[in-house]
């Protein structure tokens, strides 16, 4: 049995706390707000999850020292936004080699950097591990079967955050490449609000299928760029995440997309969200690292176009449409 403590009681952050201890684990879960720690203690659940029931072995804090000192292991679960701040607030009760699990997928908009790369900046005496992949919280916490996957640096700690979150629900597996893990994680979410934007201007299935398979490509060549693995994009942080956040509408990314399609604009539809839209954030540090690396994102490009520069979702279709003609796939040559 670990001892974990959860940061972040939204609906990830419950859910994987209900996971975890299912799983056998003392949990501790941890919000920045004292009013809804005493709420979330006393009701056990949040409007978000209704169907999922915080288990009573489960104790609940809002203070960030205690969730920190003395734990096995301990589950970064904020919005991405907030990384940095929550890094830096924690860092004097994080031990040496003690294991951090982020689970929040983004990139910072300034510096462009990963969320890990920030979580070390702030907390160097660290172990820092990744998870990720299609994991809705709705989900997980109600024991749907799941896979993810867990990068580190080192084999031994992805192992030991793979063998505190397995379960007959929830398989996990193991990779190295942390970039590539975090790159899918960021990404997809701008290219399901592509998708979402489609389904709001009422097209169908062949166009969902283009932006999922133009996306990849997109991805793929900023991967190798950035000298992420593309084998981690066909796998669970890349291709499975960008399938089920395009697809379903647990996804908050696709359903902002929706709304965005159907002629809000992108604050009225985060409003309408009401939670934490991460492929806004992610569009524009997309669009930057695109042009820092010199590779081609058009539709991160026309996706940036449409939430920051007001032009029309139909007319961003059109010229995505309407580019100059190329072939798919430069490295496949025709014998002449």
């Amino acid at each position: 049995m670990a001892d974990v403590s959860v940061l972040g009681a939204g609906s990830f952050g419950v859910a994987l706390a209900v996971l975890l201890s299912k799983n056998g684990h003392r949990v501790t879960i941890r919000s920045t707000s004292p009013e809804k720690a005493e709420r979330l203690g006393r009701e056990r659940s949040i409007p978000t999850l209704p169907e999922v029931a915080l288990p009573e072995g489960v104790e609940v804090t809002a203070d960030l020292e205690y969730a920190c000192r003395d734990r096995d292991l301990i589950v970064l679960a904020p919005a991405s936004v907030y990384i940095r701040s929550l890094s830096r607030s924690m860092s004097p009760f994080v031990e040496k080699g003690q294991i951090l699990v982020n689970v929040a997928k983004g990139i910072e908009a300034d510096s462009l950097k990963l969320l890990s790369e920030q979580i070390e900046e702030e907390i160097p005496q660290a172990e820092v591990a990744v998870l990720s992949g299609p994991s809705h919280a709705e989900e997980v916490g109600r024991g749907i079967p799941t896979t993810c996957v867990v990068g580190a640096h080192s084999r031994r700690v992805a192992e030991t955050v793979q063998n505190i979150f397995m379960s007959d629900s929830f398989r996990v597996y193991t990779n190295p490449d942390i970039r590539g893990i975090e790159l899918g994680g960021a990404l997809k979410n701008v290219i399901a609000l592509a998708a979402g934007i489609a389904d709001g201007l009422g097209y169908g299935d062949n166009t969902k299928a283009a932006l999922i398979t133009r996306g990849m490509a997109e991805m793929s060549r900023l991967f190798t760029a950035m000298g992420a693995r593309t084998e981690t994009l066909y796998g669970l942080a890349g291709i499975g995440d960008l399938v089920v956040t395009c697809a379903s509408m647990h996804s908050r990314n696709r359903r902002a997309g929706i709304l965005i399609g159907q002629g809000m604009s992108m604050k009225e539809a985060m409003k309408e969200v009401n939670m934490v839209v991460e492929g806004v954030y992610a569009a524009g540090a997309g669009r930057e690292l695109a042009r820092r690396y010199g590779v081609t994102m058009p539709i991160i490009e026309q996706v940036c176009e449409v939430l920051f520069a007001g032009k029309a979702p139909a007319e961003a279709m059109r010229e995505l449409m309407l580019r100059d003609r190329c072939v798919e796939n430069p490295k496949l040559c025709w014998e002449e």
